[in-house]
């Protein structure tokens, strides 16, 4: 995989697109309010990076993140993610989004609606659960004694293996949450929701690595869907 496609280019996007750069991938970026929005991220990224709209993002991509507010996940195009591995970093918070039965009531998770919206693509909920700013600052080169890991969830094997690779490659180690309908254990007001990787857990200003064993016991420590 060369090409990484962000619909989406906020504050996690843009900061999944820093690391995607600085580790040798080509990125497309797009958002909702036009590819000429995005030319200062451009032109801080590179020469491995262009803005196109959320079409052309999306069929550049050998992997596409989608991070959008979740309220518009059904204004992500499905036709040209027909097969790809996408990652998505959506969480659910009603005051942003309305209210959402589904959620409410633990039928589904947010991760499974974007699924049921992009039938025959391979989705995996990743980097919804880190501040972006840690994101940023966390990240490490394999094998470093500090290196931070961050939960995946999803229903492909094959789809997590590569979000697998593509994490190890911007500095992360994976941490295997299970099928997306158990990716409410990494969602808002769980143990690894942000937390984890804040010195203070009530001030979340500076960052603290958590691997892999860390993680995961955040993971096993969360109560019961709702």
């Amino acid at each position: 995989m060369t090409t990484v496609g962000l619909i989406g280019s906020g504050h996690i996007g843009g900061t999944v697109a820093r690391l995607a750069v600085a580790a040798g991938y080509d990125v497309v970026l797009s958002n909702s309010r036009g590819p000429e929005t995005l030319r200062d991220l451009v032109a801080e990224l590179g020469s491995r990076a262009r803005a196109g709209t959320v079409q052309e993002a999306a069929e550049a991509g050998d992997l596409v993140v989608v991070s959008v507010p979740l309220k518009a996940y059904r204004d992500v195009p499905a036709q040209p993610l027909a097969g790809k591995i996408v990652l998505d970093t959506n969480n659910y918070y009603p005051q942003r989004d309305g209210q959402i039965a589904e959620l409410d009531s633990g039928a589904a998770t947010s991760s499974e609606l974007l699924q049921r919206h992009l039938p025959t693509a391979r989705v995996v909920k990743v980097f919804n659960n880190i501040n972006f700013r840690h994101l940023a600052t966390l990240s490490r080169p394999a094998g470093a004694a500090d290196r931070s890991a961050l939960p995946i969830a999803g229903d492909d094997a094959d789809a997590k293996a590569a979000t697998t690779a593509f994490l190890d490659r911007i500095g992360y180690d994976a941490v295997d949450a299970g099928p997306l309908a158990e990716s409410w254990r990494q969602q808002p007001d769980t143990p690894v929701y942000g937390v984890v990787y804040a010195a203070d857990p009530q001030n979340w200003d500076r960052e603290k690595p958590a691997d892999a064993p860390t993680v995961r016991a955040a993971l096993a420590a969360a109560g019961s869907p709702a």
